[in-house]
């Protein structure tokens, strides 16, 4: 009984849902430009439910590039209205287009010229028609067996601000280098950290110069713990790399005479580099693709920063 109940549920909003993407239309791209041109906050409001995804819709749109607050219309009639300024915009939400406490806000948005855009499921409410622009989320029927609860209602409701949300993205541009500015805790922000945060820098750096002596090389490489060096010039500008591999092929080369060489004679001249400001993502697609297991990190001038090895991305449990 239970199973039957949780698929018809899921049915209902799952058709709610293709039901939206039929009738979207012009009113959506007005609505998009509205938010784009906002040179203010996205301030988000809702009631009851409709509140609830409200707030969640306010933190898609400030993670991805839209800067946004929840009100509570409740409480914005007892202080909070101070919070809107000229330059904000008003996303409301209310499925039946009359909630009392939103109406009332009506007065305040014209004054201050706040635009007001509406998700509802009455586009001929008063909300509706006092909005600059109103999108229908209506549904047939909610998922409740009792037809009260709201169920597809806030789906279509949540789906509609993620649509908003998305679209905002594009249009700014948004790039994942920018979430990654947003997000630097959690799970998604670990994946999004910056080669800069996970290198080696300093004198954990192993280096070398060209005419170091391979006894030397050798030395550093097992020292520094990470089986490589670099290879830099008086400038500190990377000519070559000496990764364990390197040297491994060349006493296979050289025999006995190894020992008799310098870093120079060992070393793969243009090494893969990469830049400390791009994604710890990148990186690791780079070894991979390459089958290295350490990166240099250099600047625009190809001085050396640092050295990043795929030991590093994976004991931050990134991947």
């Amino acid at each position: 009984m239970s199973l039957e109940t949780a698929r018809k549920v899921l049915e209902i909003e799952a058709q709610t849902l293709t039901d939206l993407i039929g009738r979207l239309n012009d009113r959506f791209e007005e609505a998009v430009d509205a938010l784009f041109a906002c040179r203010g906050r996205v301030v988000v409001a809702g009631m009851g439910k409709s509140g609830i995804i409200g707030q969640k819709i306010s933190a898609t749109f400030s993670s991805v590039g839209t800067p946004s607050f929840f009100l509570h219309p409740a409480e914005a009639l007892h202080g909070d209205l101070g919070r809107l300024v000229r330059g904000d915009s008003l996303l409301a939400l209310s499925y039946s287009g009359e909630t009392e406490e939103l109406l009332r806000l009506l007065e305040t948005l014209k004054r201050l010229g706040i635009p007001l855009i509406t998700l509802t499921g009455n586009v001929r409410s008063t909300l509706a028609q006092t909005s600059d622009v109103a999108i229908d989320v209506s549904v047939p029927h909610e998922a409740c067996p009792l037809g009260l609860a709201p169920t597809a209602s806030t789906t279509a409701m949540l789906a509609m601000g993620d649509a908003l949300a998305m679209a905002l993205l594009e249009r700014r541009g948004f790039s994942a280098e920018d979430y990654a500015t947003l997000h630097p805790a959690g799970g998604l922000g670990m994946k999004l950290r910056r080669v800069e945060t996970l290198m080696h820098k300093g004198d954990a750096v192993p280096r070398v110069e060209p005419g170091t002596a391979m006894a030397e090389v050798i030395y550093e490489m097992s020292r520094k713990g990470l089986g490589v060096t670099t290879v830099v010039d008086d400038e500190e500008r990377l000519i070559g790399f000496i990764s364990d591999g390197d040297l491994r092929r060349f006493f296979e080369k050289t025999g006995s005479q190894a020992l008799s060489f310098t870093a120079v004679d060992c070393m793969t001249r243009s090494p893969v580099t990469i830049e400390r400001k791009e994604l710890a993502t990148r990186a690791l697609n780079l070894m991979e693709s390459r089958k290295i297991t350490s990166l240099p990190v250099v600047d625009a001038l190809g001085k050396l920063e640092g050295v990043l090895h795929i030991h590093d991305l994976w004991t931050t449990q990134m991947f």
